[in-house]
């Protein structure tokens, strides 16, 4: 019997992730990760990087990254403090959901995971101050393939929990181009 429950979103392949937690007087002990389980229910990727990012305040937005071939990346995306809206937006060109998004709100209260596969951007915007997030990867960073994509292109229209004039953003975020320019560049 497996500790995780696995639901798929709207857009097959990513993954909302729930893991059974073992609460006693001093707290609670949580599976995070287990490579069989994930096996189990069709997520096969190898991670070999973790990393973790902390923002201090209530409406930071990251992304919307991801990384081109041979370097994309897969990532198993966890809340340690606060909480977020995470969205993953479909960049494979030959999908019947391209240019669609899906998200879900994470917690370290409730300890879920959203699986993002190759071939996604992924983003994320904090719902409350001082909010760690960790993600692994199944690929390593590569500054040269990095790529992004707008977190408020209107035809992607993703439902984010700021506006754009709250939204707190980093300047290399606030300059990335909406999908349209991004797929076309991709191509050259």
């Amino acid at each position: 019997m497996s500790n995780f429950s696995f639901a798929p979103m709207r857009i097959a392949d990513v993954v909302l992730i729930a893991s059974q937690r073992y609460v006693d007087h001093r707290g609670y002990l949580t599976e995070n990760y287990e490579r069989e389980a994930f096996r189990d229910a069709g997520i096969l990727s190898d991670f070999v990087q973790d990393n973790q990012s902390f923002s201090t305040r209530r409406g930071t937005v990251r992304g919307l990254h991801y990384q081109l071939e041979p370097a994309a990346q897969a990532k198993l995306v966890r809340v340690l403090t606060g909480a977020v809206f995470d969205v993953a937006v479909d960049l494979r060109r030959n999908s019947a959901t391209y240019g669609q998004w899906c998200g879900a709100e994470l917690t370290a209260n409730d300890g879920r995971a959203l699986f993002v596969p190759r071939g996604f951007a992924h983003g994320f915007c904090t719902l409350v101050d001082e909010t760690a997030v960790a993600y692994k990867l199944d690929a390593a960073y590569a500054k040269a393939r990095e790529r992004g994509v707008a977190w408020n292109d209107p035809t992607l229209a993703i439902d984010w929990p700021v506006g754009e004039h709250e939204a707190i953003l980093s300047d290399r975020d606030r300059a990335l181009p909406e999908l349209a320019e991004a797929m076309a560049m991709a191509r050259d």
